[in-house]
């Protein structure tokens, strides 16, 4: 069983610069298959922006997407995990904050993230939680996730 963060997170940054629109984050959101991106300048942690994010805060007041950045959406100072800290303790900070994702970071450069799915299928690989976060919807094509667990290759891949 993992007892590190680092044996069970996903590798790979996808990020946008904090004056990207929100279009430009979905649209790399879709292109990944994966629910938030990372807002960063050069390679240090600003922000998280959830696709619910750009739902609540920004399309349901009806503000265009078009014209709205990244930054003024995002969640700022996210909570974050070292790639070293206990599992345990990242699993503990989800349910503290309510969060489903953790940015893993290392001296502020984002390495990678931790969800809640990761957890469930390094735990158990059958977790019907694991599967959920894996699986692609129906009618939509496959599309290769970034990264994997331990994997560290190179800065962030920002837009």
């Amino acid at each position: 069983m993992a007892r590190y963060v680092r044996e069970v997170m996903t590798a790979g940054v996808a990020a946008v610069r904090p004056d990207a629109s929100l279009v430009e984050a979905a649209q790399l959101m879709r292109a990944q298959d994966i629910g938030d991106v990372l807002v960063a300048r050069g390679d240090q942690l600003i922000g998280v922006l959830t696709d619910r994010d750009i739902t609540l805060r920004a399309v349901a007041d009806g503000a265009d997407p078009l014209t709205v950045s990244v930054q003024s959406v995002c969640t700022r100072s996210p909570v974050c995990v070292g790639p070293d800290d206990e599992l345990a303790t990242a699993v503990r900070l989800m349910r503290r904050h309510a969060v489903r994702r953790l940015p893993v970071v290392e001296g502020g450069r984002p390495l990678g993230m931790l969800s809640l799915g990761d957890v469930a299928a390094h735990q158990d690989p059958r977790s019907p939680l694991g599967d959920i976060s894996r699986a692609a919807p129906q009618g939509w094509p496959e599309v290769p996730r970034q990264g994997g667990p331990a994997d560290r290759t190179g800065p962030p891949h920002v837009l």
